[in-house]
């Protein structure tokens, strides 16, 4: 089976930076897209980046300028770096990948809690 396993999320301070990171693991032929959502209190999950296989990002215009996606294909891993983080900002962060193991299926991480707050 496949396993994403997020880290970096916690309670920073306004203006603060955080890096998250969401490793794949398992019987994996082949990785597509992967990427990060969020979800506030009482609101609905959001896209907030993707990056495909070939390295072409996409971002919600609220972190644009602010959070860079990146991905290592040797390690299976993705990473959300965000700076100048603000407090609505603050959410759940779940990764995602589509991921091939005997067919293509759409995999979760556990989600990362990132609070930031002076």
């Amino acid at each position: 089976q496949v396993q994403l396993v997020e880290s970096g999320g916690g309670l920073v301070q306004p203006g603060g930076s955080l890096r998250l990171s969401c490793a794949a693991s398992g019987n994996i032929v082949s990785i597509s897209d992967m990427g990060w959502y969020r979800q506030a209190p009482g609101k609905q999950r959001e896209l907030v980046a993707t990056v495909s296989s070939g390295g072409i990002t996409n971002y919600v215009d609220s972190v644009k300028g602010r959070f860079t996606i990146s991905r290592d294909n040797a390690r299976n891993t993705v990473y959300l770096q965000m700076n100048s983080l603000k407090p609505e900002d603050t959410a759940v962060y779940y990764c995602y990948a589509g991921i091939k193991i005997m067919s293509w299926g759409n995999y979760w991480g556990q989600g990362t809690q990132v609070t930031v707050s002076s």
